[in-house]
Order: C-alpha cells, then structure tokens, then sequence
C-alpha cells in the first residue's frame, strides 16, 4: 500500500496542473493530509461513495497521463543517471563519466 500511496504522491506532485479543482482537493485531502473517504465527505458534503470514486478515476487519470507523457519516468532515469556520473566522477573514471553524460544529453 505504501508503495502504491508513494507512486500516486509523484504523480500527482507531476501531473496536478492538469486536474480539476475538485481532482486535486480530493487528493490532497486524501493523500497529503491522510483524511479518510468519510472525513473528506464530511468536508465536501457528498457521499463516501462519491469521494471514493472521485478518488479511484483521478488515480487513472493520473496513470494515463503517465503513461502519455512519461514525465515522472524521465525524471527517475536522469535521477538515476546522475547518480551514476556522480558515482564515476567520484572514483576519477573519466571513461564511464563520459558515457553518463552522453545518455543525459540523449534524453533531451
């Protein structure tokens, strides 16, 4: 579950500006503030159901942006690559830091 809260956190930290306004409140009571379904409900004055819902289709909505966009894959992979250059720049491997930044300025 953890993972799967982690995963919905970065997508939506890379794809809230294409939600609604209603999109993004559910989720950030949801899973910024760890309101429950009943307590956002509550909040709003709709149904459970309706918060659950709301909630469930923004979690594709999110997924089908990423997997059009793919921007938070991008991210992951310069991140890793970084890392990468980092870690031959800090063994002085000249080679295997050319080859890091190569891949960086591929992905552009």
């Amino acid at each position: 579950m953890l993972e799967k809260t982690t995963h919905i956190n970065a997508l939506f930290d890379f794809y809230q500006v294409l939600l609604t306004d209603k999109q993004k409140e559910y989720m950030e009571m949801y899973y910024w503030e760890d309101y429950s379904l009943g307590e956002i409900s509550e909040a709003v004055q709709v149904s459970r159901q309706a918060v659950y819902d709301n909630i469930k289709r923004t979690e594709k909505v999110l997924k089908s942006y990423e997997e059009r966009l793919q921007l938070f894959n991008m991210f992951m992979k310069r991140k890793q690559l970084i890392a990468e250059l980092e870690k031959s720049v800090l063994n002085g491997d000249k080679s295997m830091s050319m080859k890091w930044i190569k891949q960086l300025k591929e992905m552009d």
